[in-house]
């Protein structure tokens, strides 16, 4: 028996809260994707603690927990499907994307609403191709302005609009002449809430994403790091976005996937050459 294997057992055989929580804490530690199926069953246990230590273990171990998290959203335990938001958020793997969209807008759990908003702006951007870039930071940018907006928890919105600084970082050197006016509608928001929020804690925050973003350097260094995801992964994220703006909208609106239809195609056939696979 390896010592992984010890790692897990201890988990399965544990029979206090406190001893579950240690066996947790040691089996996230050691970070191996061996222990990803038994660290997303601990998200699914009444111990909170546990579920803590799981959410980090995964958020280490990164990319090879994503398809495991992604399965474990289907499940009737909404404990541990929120708890598998969080680690999604963590991860910021690009085929989270359509669940971290639902769940900053619109989760009744203002926890998850939090995580999945804070999420939205570390996504994994360098690894997008370009062909589905711009649609994908578009939807996020509109997710975060409608929380900052409309949710009524000022945690929630702190957490918006530390997405939103993020986010705008990424807008620093714009590639397109849109992104720069994104990153301009970003700074205007953030500046319309610094005197309308009724937090004083979001309105602090807010001036400091504010100082941060006006402070950029205007050459932020740009990640080169290739994805490992497939083009039908590619694929299958954009048709999640077709499908969540047919679901929203009933006219075709600037930036509607229908407008990217033939890229799900192009997608699918042609390997980018930022991809691995």
């Amino acid at each position: 028996m390896t010592d992984i294997d010890i790692l897990i057992q201890a988990v399965d055989r544990a029979d206090s809260s406190i001893k579950l929580l240690k066996a947790v804490e040691k089996l996230a530690d050691v970070q191996s994707e061996k222990g990803i199926p038994t660290l997303i069953a601990a998200l699914g246990y009444n111990n909170p603690g546990a579920a803590v230590a799981a959410v980090d273990g995964l958020i280490r171990i990164g990319e090879p927990a994503v398809k495991g998290l992604l399965d474990q959203l289907d499940s009737h335990n909404y404990t541990a499907r929120s708890w598998a938001i969080r680690a999604l958020a963590g991860i910021g793997d690009p085929r989270g994307l359509i669940t971290l969209l639902g769940a900053a807008t619109a989760d009744f759990s203002m926890s998850v609403r939090r995580a999945a908003a804070k999420g939205l702006g570390t996504m994994k951007w360098h690894w997008f191709p370009d062909d589905l870039l711009e649609i994908a930071q578009y939807e996020a940018l509109d997710a975060l302005l409608f929380v900052i907006e409309q949710d009524e928890e000022w945690v929630v919105r702190y957490s918006a609009v530390v997405g939103l600084q993020s986010l705008g970082i990424t807008f620093g050197q714009p590639t397109s002449e849109i992104k720069g006016v994104w990153r301009c509608q970003i700074e205007r928001q953030l500046t319309q809430l610094l005197s309308t929020d009724l937090s004083l804690t979001v309105r602090a925050r807010t001036e400091n994403a504010l100082q941060q973003l006006r402070s950029q350097s205007p050459n932020p260094p740009l990640l080169s790091v290739p994805s490992s995801l497939s083009t039908m992964d590619w694929h299958l994220i954009l048709e999640k976005l077709y499908e969540r703006k047919g679901v929203e909208r009933q006219s075709i609106a600037e930036g509607d996937p229908r407008k990217y239809r033939k890229l799900a195609v192009t997608i699918h056939h042609r390997p980018h050459p930022n991809l691995e696979n």
